[in-house]
């Protein structure tokens, strides 16, 4: 009977195992699985025609030839959209055309100074081409279209006058020209209306001073200092995102009385509806695709190039290289330090009260949060320890290391402890049997038998270090800068990088893609370096064992 209900739980206790094991494994999916698929997106996407310009021109990539010849048939179907607003514009913005045509009457003024007229023509022409521009000015800031098609007409009467043939004068009749049609087609008492949500357009379309357009600049502005704002939608996900954005609008409305407002999309071409831009929304939906030429792009040099504009384009390749030298540098002084402290509590020490203190603050260091060693590493290694050597105040991968390197070494002191205890205590008396000191016992003997759960440890020491954003926030860490060239320069990491995306001034919200590819990247690398300790680990286990 006893037999039969050991073996049901055996069976259960078994059972239960291979649940829990199969549970841990779903979850890590259910965690790691959107994100390896979000921050696969980093290198692995539609890349438009503006994507292919930013690597020629900051990267000096691709066939200039070839992206030349994409670019032309793009902006032949671009070109509708720059006329269609320009010319629209001109109807519902006051303020741009006031400001043109008192430009061009200057500029009529310094030709006549060119050509040498004075006296009384220089007065004549002056006054008849500031008649002009108050006649404009009166037209343009006017919601009486009889007053506006009146003052058109006597200055589109001027025009026939052989004097302003060739002058500046002639832009102005021009801009009277188009503006007198533009009105014919718009209500001008909706033309402040018109002129809010025109501005929202050209944000969306061209750029605005924090937001890259869904087009970039129109030919002929000049580029922003800003590189994200120089190009339009370089993916054609975040496209379709922006050409959701244009085409329906969000607008709070309130829905009852006393309740908050509530967001609700609308038709942008029914805010046009009649006019001249109604047709624009439905052209750009349509030839979207002609304007960005998206074509699938493996862009494996996110691994190896350098980010650009707060990580807004570019890979990743310095934060790979500086979390290398942070992890390395910090296990140099793990492992000999941990090792040898662990050493002296198993085989050099009484458990006496002075080892029970020791072992009990080695256990509450293991628990204390991240950010204190932080803190403390500031105040000790950065503006103290360091700075006592010759090494300015600063952070830096030196600084930074150490202080990864007291996190971890609680860590490592237990896991080496533990490898170490679990030596048969029959290979030390062998070996003191045969004559051998208890130091050469320890190093010949015991340490390599150890070594697989020391590994172990070094394992877990790795990904530790590894992924820790707090403690190199405040000692070494930097979001930009260029590559370090020496470990007592500040480097760029993959936490800390994810860390400033995600904190960054709406730059989270635009590149989701940027801050999920360096998570996974990071857990990439945590990975590799794993592997490549559980391989070593792997080795020794088969050498101790007398396997080759």
């Amino acid at each position: 009977m006893k037999t039969k209900f050991r073996t049901i739980f055996d069976r259960l206790f078994t059972g239960v195992s291979a649940f829990s094991a199969v549970l841990l494994t779903a979850i890590l999916l259910i965690v790691l699985g959107p994100m390896i698929i979000k921050g696969s997106t980093a290198v692995f996407f539609r890349g438009t025609v503006e994507f292919r310009k930013l690597q020629r021109d900051e990267f000096n990539r691709g066939n200039n030839t070839e992206l030349e010849k994409e670019i032309e048939p793009a902006e032949k179907t671009r070109r509708f959209v720059y006329e269609i607003i320009d010319s629209f514009k001109r109807g519902v913005d006051p303020q741009s055309l006031t400001d043109q045509v008192r430009q061009l009457n200057r500029q009529y003024g310094q030709e006549l100074r060119s050509k040498g007229i004075t006296g009384d023509d220089y007065r004549d022409l002056r006054e008849a081409a500031r008649q002009i521009r108050d006649k404009l000015e009166e037209t343009f800031n006017s919601a009486d279209k009889d007053l506006i098609n009146e003052n058109i007409g006597f200055v589109l009467e001027l025009k026939k006058d052989e004097r302003f043939k060739g002058t500046a004068v002639e832009e102005m009749f021009t801009i009277a020209d188009d503006f007198g049609r533009a009105i014919e087609e718009i209500d001008l008492q909706k033309r402040e209306k018109y002129a809010q949500s025109l501005a929202e357009v050209e944000d969306i379309l061209f750029g605005s001073e924090q937001m890259p357009g869904l087009l970039g600049p129109k030919p002929g502005d000049k580029l922003p200092q800003t590189i994200r704002l120089r190009y339009g939608a370089t993916r054609w996900d975040v496209a379709k995102k922006l050409l959701n954005d244009l085409l329906y609008p969000v607008q709070w409305v309130e829905i009852e009385n006393g309740k908050p407002l509530v967001p609700q999309r609308h038709s942008r071409a029914e805010e046009f509806e009649g006019t001249r831009l109604e047709p624009l929304f439905a052209y750009i939906e349509n030839e979207l695709p002609e304007m960005l030429k998206p074509k699938l792009t493996f862009y494996w040099q996110y691994f190896v190039d350098k980010s650009i504009d707060s990580h807004y384009f570019g890979g990743v390749g310095p934060e790979i290289l500086g979390t290398i030298l942070l992890t390395i540098t910090a296990m140099i002084f793990v492992i000999p330090l941990g090792v040898i402290s662990a050493a002296f509590l198993v085989e050099c020490s009484a458990n006496n009260l002075i080892i029970k203190i020791i072992r009990m603050c080695i256990n509450t260091l293991a628990g204390v949060p991240s950010i204190v060693f932080g803190l403390f590493g500031l105040a000790f290694f950065v503006l103290y320890f360091l700075p006592a050597f010759g090494a300015g105040p600063k952070g830096s991968i030196l600084a930074a290391s150490l202080t990864l390197a007291v996190l971890t070494l609680p860590l490592m002191i237990r896991a080496s402890e533990e490898a170490i205890r679990s030596v048969p205590q029959t290979y030390k008396e062998a070996s003191l049997a045969l004559g051998a000191g208890s130091f050469k016992t320890f190093v010949k003997v015991t340490l390599p038998a150890a070594l697989p759960g020391i590994l172990t440890g070094i394992i877990l020491s790795l990904s530790r270090v590894a992924g820790e954003t707090a403690p190199v926030l405040f000692t070494g860490a930097v979001a930009m800068g260029t590559l370090p060239r020496s470990i007592l320069d500040p480097t760029m990491t993959l936490s800390y990088g994810s860390y400033n995306i995600a904190t960054g001034d709406n730059i989270g919200m635009q590149v989701p893609h940027k801050q999920f590819g360096m998570i996974v990247t990071l857990v990439l690398l945590i990975l590799l370096l794993n592997a490549a300790a559980i391989l070593l680990r792997s080795r020794i286990s088969k050498k101790l064992k007398g396997m080759r």
